[in-house]
Formats: C-alpha cells, sequence, structure tokens
C-alpha cells in the first residue's frame, strides 16, 4: 500500500486515517484548480497586505 505524502513518516495508518488524507488530498487539488474571482475596485499594483502595510494617495497605514 502506498502513503499518502502527507502522512507523518514512519507512523501506521488505520484504514480511516488513510481515507482522511486522501479526502482531504482531492479536496485541496479540487480547491487549486478553481479559478480565482476577479477582484473588482481593488488596489492597482502589488498586493498591499503582502508586505504589512496599506498605502492610498501617499499615506500609509501598517496593520
Amino acid at each position: 500500500m502506498s502513503v499518502p505524502e502527507n502522512a507523518a513518516p514512519g507512523k501506521a495508518l488505520s484504514p480511516a486515517a488513510r481515507r482522511a488524507l486522501e479526502e482531504a488530498e482531492a479536496r485541496r487539488k479540487a480547491e487549486d484548480a478553481k479559478p480565482m474571482a476577479k477582484e473588482l475596485s481593488g488596489p492597482k499594483g502589488p498586493e498591499p497586505t503582502r508586505f504589512g502595510d496599506w498605502e492610498r494617495k501617499g499615506i500609509v497605514s501598517d496593520f
């Protein structure tokens, strides 16, 4: 039997645990396959929250 890649190394898995890991992996793949919704009226350029602050018209506010 193959071990799911997200299983703990060296740990024996019950059939229920193996099935749960496989179902979780299938849900992750299905979620990744969905196209992202286009943001309306959002900021232009790179995502401002990525850098921990938000800049709007030259005024920066930190989170």
